[in-house]
């Protein structure tokens, strides 16, 4: 039989993000630069064309290749 997908729609999660990063990052996005304006442009242009589920597959796989090329 084969096992059902896992939803990345919520609940557990072996990845954790602290508050302290989720700040950073909605000030990095909200702040008046050329890095907030390359964001606010790629997550606007994500969120019309990706549905929630590919989202948050892309969202994973950005954090996976973060974590891959960490120096740490």
């Amino acid at each position: 039989m084969k096992p059902e997908p896992v939803s990345l729609m919520g609940g557990k999660s072996v990845h954790c993000i602290n508050e302290m990063q989720m700040a950073e990052a909605r000030r990095l996005l909200e702040e008046d630069s050329p890095s907030s304006a390359k964001i606010k442009s790629r997550l606007t242009s994500i969120e019309a064309e990706l549905s929630r589920n590919e989202r948050a597959a892309l969202a994973f796989m950005i954090i996976q290749r973060l974590k891959e090329s960490s120096p740490f």
